[in-house]
């Protein structure tokens, strides 16, 4: 990550800098954080963690927000999050994202916006077969860590967690967020990726590419399937209906 901002010498002497960028670091690996969250993962207090964070949001590197409640809302204020910004997602390295926006305007522009998804499909063909066997090898209700896993190892922050009726998994980076937010095939075409590596239909809730914190991805549990009527019992059945 390259440093956010100018920071005087004093400072980077103390070693102020480096815990900043830890601090945005954080955020990045586990998405919009409170203050005590931060505190916790850091190992700090929470007096530090405000004082790198006021820091962070004068170099406009993260932004405050409210957090957003699932379900009942409890009593008193929502705790306040602090996300990236744009400006703090550029401050990790996403290369190339200019010559890449070029070059897929360029496909669509020669080609079709068709062109743009078989190129996205060919993109994540090779991913998802490096991803296959880790998701193969995992039990069928560890599949979506196994992929978080994967996909954090490409680079994509990844974390699987239990939701009401399935999972969500979680990637609070984006490496292509930039060029993804110009071509939305890129998500599509890792959406219909995660389909087929999980075996079922999963639905994309929120994107980084479209201004969200995290890219959401909803995978539904397995229905419940009732066991086929046995022979024997189906005649039973069939008996109770027609006494002799």
């Amino acid at each position: 990550m390259k440093n956010v901002g100018e920071a005087p010498q004093e400072e980077l002497a103390t070693g102020e800098r480096s815990t900043r960028n830890r601090v945005a670091r954080s955020i990045l690996d586990h998405g919009p954080s409170t203050v005590a969250e931060l505190a916790g993962r850091l190992g700090l207090t929470q007096a530090a963690v405000r004082r790198h964070l006021d820091a962070l949001l004068a170099d406009d590197v993260i932004a405050a927000r409210e957090q957003r409640v699932y379900g009942a809302r409890t009593r008193g204020r929502p705790a306040k999050v602090f996300a990236l910004t744009d400006c703090g997602r550029d401050a990790f390295d996403q290369s190339y994202d200019k010559l890449a926006a070029d070059a897929l305007r360029w496909i669509s522009r020669h080609s079709g916006d068709e062109a743009v998804m078989d190129f996205a499909r060919d993109r994540l063909a090779g991913q998802a077969e490096a991803y296959r066997s880790a998701i193969e090898a995992a039990a069928p209700e560890d599949r979506a860590e196994a992929l978080a896993k994967a996909l954090t190892s490409d680079g994509y922050a990844a974390t699987a967690r239990t939701a009401p009726v399935g999972e969500q998994l979680c990637q609070h980076h984006c490496p292509v967020a930039h060029v993804a937010e110009q071509f939305p095939q890129l998500c599509e075409a890792e959406t219909e990726v995660f389909s087929r590596l999980l075996g079922t239909h999963v639905q994309r809730l929120a994107t980084i590419a479209h201004g969200d914190g995290v890219c959401t991805t909803f995978i539904p549990k397995a229905p419940h399937r009732p066991a086929p009527q046995t022979t024997d019992s189906a005649s039973a059945s069939k008996a109770g209906r027609n006494p002799a």
